[in-house]
């Protein structure tokens, strides 16, 4: 068995972890050897049981385990030691005894067994997760009974180094990279072994080099992994041909397998008559699989999980041919249906099935009605498949023996049917994710009494009205039910509870009420190890009387409810509490100074988002644990970061954000070794950032920093620089000063760099090119210089902000490079020439901002290639991996077989999860709807814009702009725009802003636009426009005169204005091209502009050639004075 096997090995573990021992002392020599050894452990200070004290008995000591009286287990894994010196540590008489040596993950290289060979009685060795490339040559010095060599580097088979180990009983070279053929005749030799683990690599065969396929011929083999390989039906035909009389446990999952195929005799049955467990999990097997198990008579574990078994599968010839068999996955599969299953006769030997797993299955609810036949079945679960309607109320009923039964994750609706109740032996029923609905007591759940496990959790039940179903269940521990509907309970208490939980979960339900209680059953429990009652709205003080009443709580989690008071704490100590999480509520006052007495053992503290004021306790830093993760953001504490908590050799996590902390930052902090994420943003900090000799900086495993939001300033110091695994790097909003440091150029991990509204000033290093920055923020500042040579060789860059800087010159046309580019923003600077039409290139570009340049030319009508669809990765700030998740994993509170436990959904749903992971959000300024915003998260995702305004563009506007259908603000204002408005715009339909101010643009505003109808800013004033205004309906009907001012030939009623007839825009022609607007009348506004223009060239013209030529001019007077007198004589004559 898998988990039988897995729990032995792993409880061996635990004892040498934990220093299990036999006797009470050890030899001096060991003990000053070992003490020599403590100095090389990433955090010496956990042991503090390791002191340099004549007659200390090392026995007693951390990762240390003895025999008689001399020292037999040595546990030095997850340091970082390269090396043994023999000056320092003398290996060959001091810790000879040892028998296990656990070496597993430092830095030991290749020349490690050169120092253990004189380690004689080694047993067991542990060399996983090394660099070790290759292990060397030594006949007969070591007599290994188990080794474990799980090495990602490791490429090549150590053949020549097993040949020197034939008293071997385990391998495991698992997870390493071995490729090609495995040269099958050494690991013959090892004719003691039992155990052979060779999963999770790159093997394609087991070969002999010289004679070609030869046949695994180890005979005392009981345990053989393969899996996770590259293996295909050769494989099965080598172990055909072999002689694993003992095997009883064979792995082939994950590999690329399709049958049984001998290259003798084509496809034949296996005859591994011995053999328990088959695991054949994610191959491509058949339904043709099935007839060739006959020759496993003893086979009682099946697993074919994910394969292409589908359609129907005949049951009963399967279990006639297995008929010891107690175990059969097929899960995720295409398996419709079993035949036949109609009765007990036909199905004689289905009695010893005990366990069917059929998740993700192809079966309907006709399964539950005929699964009844399986009389002696205690485990089903059918998770997540294709069950749907209400259950049936036959079949599924009728068995008795079922221990476990899982129906999560279906479709499953209405009230649970009253027949549950013959399930009397159930112990785990997990009915989680489905829409099952009650209200008040369940008739079917109050007669399981021997629960153990229940899951409720989304679902439609209303709770805690329906916990009065268990009130007489004194074997339950576990109760899961979030994401139900909250509903008030009433004021007395009417049931009291005969059961004694030790985990409750009851997170994220819905309510109509406000500042509901906490369900009043809670008061009667005394033993719960978790509590989370997250996102529920519950009110009232924190129930810090849970803690008072469960001394053993491991888990308590209240965060996003409306928890009001102060933070009073229990008048005991709770020495098993490891994790606690109150943020989001509405806490008030200081954190009390005894919290580290009343939570020793603390390694998870989240006290965000609350009203916490005063100082941090120093305390926090000397919590007895080996990692601490600490939330304390979005409060009002103040002073500073206290240096206890600063020199604390276990802060992994450390959070302060947005609270009132003051002072200089303490240098002591960017020391430590552990510390991982330091966010210190949004705080009071002043003085520039410490100095820090490189020297004394470790091993540093700093990923983010966040200094964002201070007062700090000073120049960048270059010990950042040094940091080389810093993921994330935020200074913006300071007053820092200086040059961009080159060492910047030398982060290949850095995925985030802000530094913007500083003062920096200089050019961007011309080196700054690396392949892993995605987010680059350096606006504000003072830079200057040209963009030739920076940037356009980070292929993975998606945001690019140098707003607001001096930066001058053109834009490369290298920008075309950038292939993953999704925010570009160059707003506010000197850049001068046309638009590169290479930006067209950049299909993932979602917002464009060029305004406020000297840019000039054509708007590139390329830009409507630009899909600007929504896009995550420009809000996500994953900086590595899967982040930072805590998981508090339970002890197996509730009794469950192991089979239920290690295989099922035990394990999984008892994870607590305290969400701690990087906090840094992208966030982009971007000016739209005549405001600026800050845009950030799932709303950056789906924004996008282009701006272009205030720039020397000329030309018309591209009609092809109108195909930018998935466009949200565009802004061309302020710029030397002719022509017309594009009809097409009206096929923005996402568009919310559109600005087309201050430019000559001429025509009619096409009534088309009046089909945008998510448009909330339209602006076309200060244009050349005619005609008459679009009609005031839609989003139309929200704009006032100030979108159409600065355009005196526009007219309506919104303007106060008529619109005469000879105003009315003309009949239009049909277009004979699709890509050019009407042309119309010739503008009024033009015309006079034309005439005035036209009248005083004539006249500085006349004026000019009387001025040259003195014989024009004396004519010109002349005849003027003739024209005057003759005037006034006929005025004389005929007037007077």
């Amino acid at each position: 068995m898998e988990a039988k096997s897995f729990w032995v090995r792993l409880t061996t573990h635990v004892f040498i972890i934990r220093g299990w021992r036999q006797t009470v002392g050890c030899l001096e020599q060991e003990r000053i050897a070992l003490f020599q050894l403590k100095a090389f452990f990433n955090h010496p200070a956990e042991l503090k049981d390791w002191v340099n004290v004549k007659g200390s008995n090392c026995c007693q000591w951390k990762r240390v385990e003895c025999n008689i009286t001399k020292l037999k287990s040595l546990y030095l894994r997850n340091n970082k030691i390269t090396d043994f010196v023999d000056n320092k540590v003398s290996l060959s008489s001091a810790l000879n005894n040892l028998e296990f040596l656990d070496l597993t993950n430092n830095y030991f290289n290749d020349s490690i067994l050169l120092k253990l060979k004189t380690l004689t009685n080694l047993k067991m060795l542990y060399l996983s997760e090394n660099i070790i490339k290759s292990l060397p040559h030594f006949q007969g010095i070591f007599k290994f009974d188990i080794l474990y060599i799980i090495n990602k580097i490791f490429k090549r088979f150590c053949s020549t180094f097993l040949e020197g180990l034939s008293s071997l009983k385990s391998l495991n070279i698992r997870g390493n990279q071995l490729e090609g053929s495995i040269d099958i005749r050494v690991l013959n030799n090892l004719t003691k072994l039992k155990e052979l683990d060779l999963s999770d690599n790159k093997i394609e065969s087991l070969l002999s080099p010289h004679d070609g396929e030869r046949s695994l011929n180890l005979t005392n083999l009981e345990e053989l992994h393969l899996g996770s390989n590259s293996f295909n039906n050769r494989v099965l035909a080598q172990l055909i041909l072999n002689n694993l009389t003992k095997l009883k446990e064979l792995d082939l999952s994950y590999n690329k397998i399709e049958g049984f195929q001998s290259p003798h005799d084509g496809e034949r049955s296996l005859n591994l008559t011995n053999l328990e467990e088959f695991i054949l999990d994610s191959n491509s097997f058949t339904n043709s699989l099935l007839a060739q198990l006959s020759g496993f008579s003893n086979l009682k574990s099946l697993r074919i999980w994910n394969n292409q078994l589908k359609g129907s599968i005949n049951i009963k010839e399967l279990l006639d041919s297995l008929s010891n068999l107690e175990e059969l996955d097929i899960s995720f599969n295409k398996v419709k249906e079993f035949v036949p299953i109609k009765n007990k006769d036909q199905l004689h030997v289905s009695s010893e099935i005990e366990e069917l797993v059929l998740d993700g299955s192809y079966l309907n609810n006709n399964i539950l009605q005929r699964i009844g036949v399986f009389s002696s079945l205690k485990v089903l679960t059918l998770h997540g498949y294709r069950l749907n309607g209400t259950l049936p109320t036959q079949g599924w009923c009728d068995l008795q023996k079922l221990e476990l039964l899982d129906l999560g994750e279906n479709a499953l609706i209405g009230t649970l049917p009253s027949c549950l109740a013959n399930l009397s032996s159930l112990h785990y029923l997990d009915i989680s994710n489905n829409q099952f609905t009650g209200k008040g007591a369940s008739t079917a759940l109050a007669n399981l009494t021997l629960l153990r496990f229940i899951s409720l959790s989304r679902n439609l039940f209303e709770v805690p009205s329906i916990f009065i179903s268990f009130s007489n269940h004194s074997h339950l521990k576990v109760l899961f039910s979030s994401q139900n509907k909250l509903v008030k309970e009433p004021t007395i208490q009417t049931w009291v509870p005969k059961f004694q939980l030790k985990a409750f979960l009851l997170s994220n339900c819905t309510t109509k009420e406000l500042h509901i209680e906490i369900p009043k059953f809670l008061y009667y429990q005394n033993d719960l190890r978790v509590v989370d009652l997250s996102y529920n709205n519950f009110g009232g003080k924190i129930p810090f009387l849970l803690l008072e009443n469960n001394t053993r709580m491991e888990n308590f989690l209240i965060k996003g409810n409306s928890f009001m008071g102060h933070l009073n704490l229990p008048s005991h100590p709770s020495p098993s509490m490891s994790v606690v999480d109150i943020s989001d509520n509405k806490i008030q006052g200081p954190i009390p100074s005894n919290i580290c007495l009343i939570f020793p053992q603390l390694f998870g503290l989240n006290l965000s988002g609350n009203f916490l004021q005063g100082n941090i306790p120093p305390c926090l830093g000397s919590l007895n644990t080996t990692h601490l993760l600490l939330d304390l953001s979005h409060n009002q504490l103040s002073g500073g970061i206290p240096e206890m908590l600063a020199q604390s050799d276990s802060l992994r996590f450390l959070r302060l954000s947005n609270n009132h902390l003051s002072g200089k930052i303490t240098p002591t902090i960017f020391r430590s070794s552990l510390l991982e994420l330091l966010y210190l943003d949004g705080n009071n900090f002043d003085g520039n950032i410490p100095s820090i000799g490189i020297s004394t900086i470790p091993w540093y495993s700093l990923k983010d920093m966040d200094l964002s939001n201070n007062n700090l300033s000073g120049e960048l110091p270059r010990w950042i620089w040094n940091v080389s695994n810093l993921n994330a790097l935020a200074v913006s909003n300071n007053q820092l000063k200086g040059l961009i440091p080159m060492e910047l150029c030398y982060l290949d991990s850095l995925n985030i760099l802000d530094l913007s509204k500083n003062n920096f000033s200089g050019p961007i290093p011309s080196c700054f090119d690396a392949q892993s920055i995605k987010h680059l923020h350096l606006s504000k500042n003072r830079l200057s210089g040209t963009l030739k040579n920076a940037f356009f060789n980070s292929s993975s860059l998606v945001t690019l902000d140098l707003s607001e800087n001096q930066l001058t010159g053109e834009i490369p046309y290298r920008i075309g490079a950038l292939s993953a580019l999704s925010v570009l923003i160059l707003k506010a600077n000197y850049f001068v020439g046309e638009i590169p039409i290479e930006i067209c290139k950049l299909y993932s570009l979602s917002i464009i901002d060029l305004s406020q340049n000297k840019l000039s030319g054509s708007i590139p009508s390329c830009l409507s290639h630009l899909t600007l669809k929504p896009n995550d990765k420009k809000s996500s700030t994953k900086t590595y991996g899967d982040g930072l998740p805590v998981i508090v994993e339970g002890a197996n509170y509730f009794g469950l077989t192991e089979f239920e436990w290690s295989t099922l959904r035990g394990v999984e749903s008892f994870y607590v999860d305290l969400v701690i992971e990087n906090q840094m959000q992208e966030k982009v300024d971007y000016t739209t709807k005549r405001a600026s915003y800050t845009y950030k998260g799932n709303i950056l995702e789906y924004m996008s814009g282009i701006d272009l305004s205030c720039n020397r563009l000329t030309g018309e506007i591209p009609t092809e702009i109108g195909n930018l259908s998935e466009i949200r603000s565009l802004n061309l204002s302020h710029n030397n725009l002719t022509r017309h408005i594009p009809s097409m715009f009206s096929k923005l339909k996402q568009i919310e802003s559109l600005d087309l101010s201050y430019n000559n643009l001429i025509g009619r505003i096409p009534t088309q636009l009046t089909e945008l109808y998510t448009l909330e800013v339209f602006n076309v004033s200060y244009n050349n426009l005619s005609g008459s205004i679009p009609s005031p309906k839609a989003q139309f009907g929200t704009f006032d005169e100030s979108s159409y001012v600065g355009n005196p030939f526009l007219c309506g009623p919104l303007l106060y204005k008529n619109c005469s007839d000879l105003d009315s825009p003309p009949i239009a022609a049909p277009n004979t091209s699709n890509n050019k607007e009407e042309s119309g009348l010739m503008d009024k506004y033009v015309f006079w502009v034309t005439f005035f223009v036209s009248y005083v060239i004539v006249l500085l013209v006349i004026v000019l050639i009387l001025y040259i030529n003195p014989y024009w001019r004396q004519a010109w007077f002349s005849f003027i004075e003739h024209c005057i007198k003759t005037c006034q004589y006929f005025i004389e004559d005929n007037l007077l």
